[in-house]
């Protein structure tokens, strides 16, 4: 039996974008129930209609993307929020990550992808690009925004300590986070573990459970503000080298 369309809000000061993304959407058979101007049409939309997934601008006036994805996730805590914006290493981005957007487009997107991003995070995963990701929250994730800064437990000589942040997981899960940090798949985790995708899968839902996170977006940003992993930690290293 196929999935019912994904119903999605569309959010954009310009009306252009919003007449373009709504066509493309609506010719490859995804629902688009409203549209919106500006961040405080948004939330009254997004509760209105409660759509499944929410194309959000960053910069509108009266009310910016941030708040309204901030009230939009409060109200809506199951919506997917997907920002959109003409920078890939823009701070508010990295802000929405943080907060629980499940990932970012620039408005230049193809039409396939716009599609296929809007089908992927309904289904509850990430839009991540890990290259871009990664230097996004390595630019603005740093040491004086890590929640674990100053609240790690101590360790013994030569051992990594851990932020306090990651105290509820296991070494293993530990260990699956940073690489998840890198930005690397379930796949690619299961062959750099080498354990199955099953098991990969099992680590990842526990792991998103016990810190309370919505999606590998956010995953990123805790990898990265607790210091598990760090952006001075060269490119291929494991954890703890």
């Amino acid at each position: 039996m196929t999935a019912p369309a994904p119903r999605v809000l569309i959010v954009d000061d310009q009306a252009l974008i919003r007449t373009g993304f709504r066509l493309i959407l609506t010719t490859r058979g995804l629902d688009v129930v409203g549209e919106a101007a500006d961040g405080a049409q948004a939330v009254a939309a997004a509760r209105t209609l409660r759509p499944d997934v929410v194309l959000m601008d960053i910069r509108m006036p009266n009310m910016d993307g941030l708040e309204a994805t901030r009230r939009v996730l409060e109200h809506l805590p199951d919506c997917k929020v997907l920002m959109l914006t003409t920078f890939d290493l823009d701070r508010y981005v990295y802000s929405a990550l943080a907060m629980g957007a499940s990932g970012f487009l620039l408005k230049d997107v193809t039409p396939e992808h716009l599609a296929a991003a809007v089908r992927l995070v309904d289904t509850g995963d990430a839009l991540l690009a890990p290259s871009i990701t990664r230097r996004l929250v390595e630019r603005f994730a740093g040491p004086e925004h890590r929640h674990g800064a100053g609240g790690e437990h101590s360790a013994p000589a030569g051992q990594e300590a851990v932020p306090s942040d990651l105290a509820a997981l296991t070494p293993r899960e530990r260990e699956v986070l940073s690489l998840m940090g890198r930005g690397l798949s379930n796949g690619e985790l299961a062959a750099e573990l080498t354990l199955s995708e099953a098991t990969v899968k099992t680590h990842v839902v526990r792991i998103f459970a016990k810190l309370g996170l919505r999606d590998r977006a956010q995953a990123v940003v805790v990898a990265y503000e607790t210091g598990l992993v760090s952006p001075r930690r060269r490119e291929g290293s494991r954890p703890g080298e």
